[in-house]
Parts: structure tokens; sequence; C-alpha cells
């Protein structure tokens, strides 16, 4: 049974946690462009840039980890303003760093803060919004990734051209302070998970976490996202060496792309509470086979027809993660759904961080500076899919029952 807040309430908090998914994917996106800048500045080799974007993900995955032995022992609207008050000191650390390891440091913190941060969101969701509405929220919240594409990575870098690299990471600070207080006024006190299943929820969450069912939900989450990600690191690469493209037209496309995931992420938020978040995944898996091969076995063409591919791909590939968490958090009982969407985040910033670096042995860089071996990346990201559709045939047929996993 959900802790179900009035509509206008529910639509409210919906917003807040949207935005403070948005302030997460904004401070873990801005790092990337501002690269040159930060090479120039702290005179850094290619691979301590990397460290650096790579810090954030590791650290939200080892934090997920962690999250596991404690997430659903408190009530869930403090654990959140905790750790997004970490999250915010972070930041703002980041815009003070004076050296290159001050500034790992404080990528590293804030990104152990944003793991914690995405598990209890969707933990929130998942106790608040009821099942029939559910997909549409998580919708909401989800759309924030186009949201930052589109709005906030050309902003951030319009702030640190115009004055200086610091700003955008005080100016995320300061919007994430202003929900941290939205938050407070907001999000009512969420403790119903403590008095359910009190003698479950004392014992060993390993053994509890670990049945076949939570598991495949796992599983699950992993492939999904390391199909994803086996692509999506090396796009603008692709564009540029391989498609014709010049580095100029990258910012175009990229907010193409992420206009396309924000209307689709709505989009498929509603078709999820209408035809059910496992039929959803199914037919959004099945229809990215398509995008995936036609994007990374594309020939040199004009910007509009490589825009409108790489549009069409974005749209169907970073939505899938909506039913996917729609789907195995409703799986799971309120007693345990924190710790098993902490290490369900840390399962999906794993992926990302694995399946970027096993496509990366496979790919080589031509002289010319084209991509050799991209398609064949491709083929193996829809072989994954596959992967994932049976794995999703699996757990719709073994997952918890209903009347265990309340949602």
């Amino acid at each position: 049974m959900n802790t179900a807040a009035p509509p206008r309430q529910e639509k409210l908090l919906t917003l807040l946690l949207a935005g403070v998914q948005f302030s997460h994917l904004l401070d873990f996106m801005i790092i990337m462009p501002l690269g040159p800048e930060l090479i120039r500045r702290f005179d850094l080799t290619t691979a301590r840039f990397g460290a650096l974007v790579s810090a954030y993900t590791l650290a939200s995955a080892a934090m997920g980890v962690l999250g596991l032995l404690w997430l659903d022992r408190f009530d869930r609207k403090r654990t959140l303003l905790a750790v997004y008050a970490g999250f915010i000191l972070a930041t703002l650390a980041c815009g003070v760093a004076s050296s290159h390891i001050a500034l790992l440091v404080a990528r590293s913190l804030a990104g152990a803060c944003a793991g914690l941060m995405g598990a209890v969101i969707m933990a929130i969701i998942a106790d608040v919004v009821p099942g029939e509405r559910r997909g549409r929220a998580i919708g909401t919240v989800m759309s924030a990734l186009g949201l930052s594409a589109v709005a906030g990575v050309p902003l951030g870098l319009g702030l640190a051209n115009q004055f200086d690299w610091r700003v955008p990471f005080w100016v995320i600070g300061g919007l994430a302070a202003v929900l941290w207080l939205g938050l407070l006024r907001v999000l009512p006190p969420l403790k119903q998970h403590l008095a359910r299943d009190a003698e479950t929820s004392r014992r060993n969450p390993l053994s509890m976490l670990a049945t076949p069912s939570l598991a495949l939900g796992w599983l699950l989450t992993f492939c999904v996202v390391f199909a994803s990600f086996l692509l999506i690191p090396y796009l603008g690469t692709f564009m540029v060496g391989n498609l014709g493209l010049t580095s100029t037209d990258l910012p175009w496309v990229y907010l193409g792309g992420g206009a396309g995931t924000l209307f689709a992420a709505r989009l498929v938020g509603r078709f999820t509470d209408r035809l059910g978040p496992g039929r959803m995944l199914a037919w959004l898996l099945a229809g990215t086979v398509g995008p995936h091969l036609l994007f990374t076995h594309l020939s040199p063409a004009p910007l509009s027809v490589v825009t409108s591919a790489f549009v069409m791909f974005m749209a169907v590939t970073s939505t899938r993660a909506i039913p996917t968490l729609a789907l195995v958090s409703a799986r799971v009982p309120p007693a345990l759904r924190g710790r098993f969407l902490a290490v369900n985040m840390a399962a999906s910033d794993g992926a990302s961080g694995l399946s970027a670096w096993v496509s990366g042995l496979l790919i080589t860089t031509a002289p010319d500076g084209s991509l050799r071996g991209f398609g064949h990346v491709g083929w193996m990201a829809v072989a994954v899919t596959a992967l994932s559709l049976c794995l999703l045939w699996t757990f719709s047929r073994s997952a918890l029952p209903l009347k265990t996993a309340t949602t």
C-alpha cells in the first residue's frame, strides 16, 4: 500500500524530485565540455581528466553498494535531505577547488551522494505515487536528462565562457539549495516502510536481497544500460570522424537529441502506465534494434540526416530506463526498496563504466580520425539488447508475488 499524497502535492513533489535529478545530471555532464579549460588550467594529462570524469560514477556505484546496509533504516525524507545537502556542499567545493586533487575529491564526494540520491528518489516515487501513475512520474523525473542536455549544459558553458569555469558549479549548488528548501517544506515524512516487515528488515540485507527474483532485476538493469553505453560515449567522435560533421555541428546535434529525449521521456512515462512497464520495456528494447544498427552503419550524410538519426537513437535508447525502473521498483517489498534501488543504481553505474571500457577495446581510431569497429559494437549492443529481452521474460515470470511486493 502506498503512502499516497494528495494529487496536487504529488505533482509538486514529482517536479521537485525531477529538479533534484536535473541538478545531479547537470553536475555530472558539465565536467565533460569543460575539459579543455580544466586540462589547460590544471595542466592535466588526458588520463587525469578521464579520472575526473569517471570518479563521479565510480563513487556513485561504490556508495550504492554500501547503501544496501542502511538505506531503508531511516525516514526517506531525512535520508534524501542529508545526502542532497552533502551533494550541494561537494558541488560548491568543486567551484572553489584550487588543484586537480581537490577537484577530484570534490567530484568523488558529489558522485557518492548522487548515487544514493537516485535510489532514494525512486524509492520515494514507488512509496508515494500509485502504480497506475508511477510510469508518468518516473518519466517526469527521467526527463531531467533531456532538459540538462537542452538547457543546462549550454547555459553552463555560456556562464563558464562569460565568467569562469567555477561559476557553473556555484549556480548548480545555488539551484540545489533552493530545491533542498522546497523538499524540506513539501516532502512529507516517509516512515511507513520502517513499520512493515520489521522482523525481515533486521535480517541480513545481503541474504534478503540475493534472492533470484531481485538479482534478476539488477541483471536486467545492468544489461539495459550496458547495451546503451557501448555506443553513447563514442557517438560524437563517430559523427565527426566517420559521418563528416564538424565540431561546431555537434552542439546542434546534441541539442536535437536532448529535445527528443525530453519529449520521449514524458510520452514513454504515459504509455508505461497505460500498457504496463513490462510490455513497454519489451517494445522499447525491440524498437532500439533498428536505430542502433542504422546509426552505427551510417555513411557520411548531411547534418539534417545525421541529426534525425541521432534524435531517434537517443529518444528510444535513453527512455528504456523509465519502464525498467517502474518494473523493478514495483516488485520489491517496501522494507527493502531503498537498499535494492541503491544497488540497482550501482549496477547501472557499473554497467555504464564497464561497457564504455569494453567498446573502447574494440574500437580503434584510424589515422584520418575515423573510428573502426563501431559497426561491430553496434551488433554487440543488439545482442545485449536481445539478452535483456530474455531476462525481462524471465523476470516477469519469476518476480515476487504482489502480496509480498506491495506497491
